[in-house]
């Protein structure tokens, strides 16, 4: 069974997308489309900007949701998913690649995140720290024994979790991690603290525009960051897309998951290969690509 996996913010890099606007007049439609529907020419800055341009969040969040999701549209009849994952951003490139949202729907869901979580993160000073070499569950008990908000935000691969919060709590937290064996405990170049407590008012915007935006059932099953298993109820659908901004993504349990559900192929959709690293973490048996236009 082939898993079609798609990235978050952090795959980003200048020129992405470039070749799908001059291989393909399909995907050439759907960027001018996009930059229609942004109110910006998002493709000058993917095609030419500067990573500097490329890391504000209201570009980036676009930028690779565009470069994921026209990419599986320009693959055609190649694209046949039986299951799909995205890591935190990369659900809404799921969503549409499994036909539950409408590129356009999704699109203007993602620039509304995008805006919703940049405000969020100006309304209080925050960050993420990378811990990589102790156990979850000894993680998850230092966070709890620190003043402030700090909290569990991304589970990647055994032996890499993310931290978020508030600026002094995660760096008291990499402190203790760091006294508790941790190899690294690494401060990450992030406006905020994403899927944690200090996105309550992303959440409730998001709320509000995910609400009022139609999805459809989907054509295979998608894994969502929130439950780590496979969901087809669009409802249920809603309400964990809602969820995430707040949530940790459990993408280790994810890949376990649809691994234990039968996927034999893991191939990731959009830029860089950050998704396959993190299979190959969980089982460097399982095999891994890189979708691409020429087959």
């Amino acid at each position: 069974m082939k898993a079609y996996v798609f990235p978050g913010q952090g795959s980003q890099f200048s020129g992405m997308g470039k070749d799908l606007y001059d291989q393909s007049e399909d995907a050439k439609a759907l960027f001018e489309k996009a930059n229609e529907i942004l109110g910006f020419e998002i493709t000058k800055v993917m095609f030419e900007g500067t990573d500097e341009e490329l890391k504000q969040t209201n570009v980036t969040q676009p930028a690779i949701f565009l470069n994921s999701v026209i990419l599986a549209k320009v693959l055609g009849d190649q694209f046949q998913p039986d299951m799909v994952a995205g890591h935190s951003l990369g659900e809404f490139s799921a969503l549409v690649a499994n036909q539950t949202l409408s590129f356009e729907d999704a699109l203007k869901l993602v620039a509304q995140r995008a805006a919703a979580m940049q405000k969020a993160c100006e309304a209080e000073p925050s960050t993420m720290a990378a811990i990589l070499g102790l156990e979850d569950n000894i993680v998850e008990q230092l966070c709890t024994e620190i003043d402030g908000v700090v909290v569990p935000a991304n589970y990647n691969c055994p032996g890499q979790l993310v931290i978020s919060g508030a600026i002094p709590a995660v760096e008291a937290a990499c402190e203790k991690m760091t006294e508790a064996g941790a190899k690294r405990a690494l401060l990450l170049p992030v406006g905020g603290a994403f899927h944690s407590p200090l996105m309550e008012p992303a959440r409730k915007e998001l709320e509000a525009a995910i609400n009022s935006t139609p999805f459809n059932d989907p054509i295979c099953p998608i894994y969502q960051n929130v439950t780590a298993s496979a969901i087809t109820d669009k409802e249920a659908i809603k309400e964990n897309l809602i969820a995430q901004l707040t949530a940790p993504v459990k993408w280790t349990q994810t890949v376990k998951q649809m691994m234990e559900d039968g996927a034999s192929e893991f191939i990731e959709v959009g830029p860089g290969k950050v998704l396959q690293g993190l299979v190959k973490k969980v089982d460097r048996k399982m095999p891994t690509a890189s979708a691409s236009i020429e087959g």
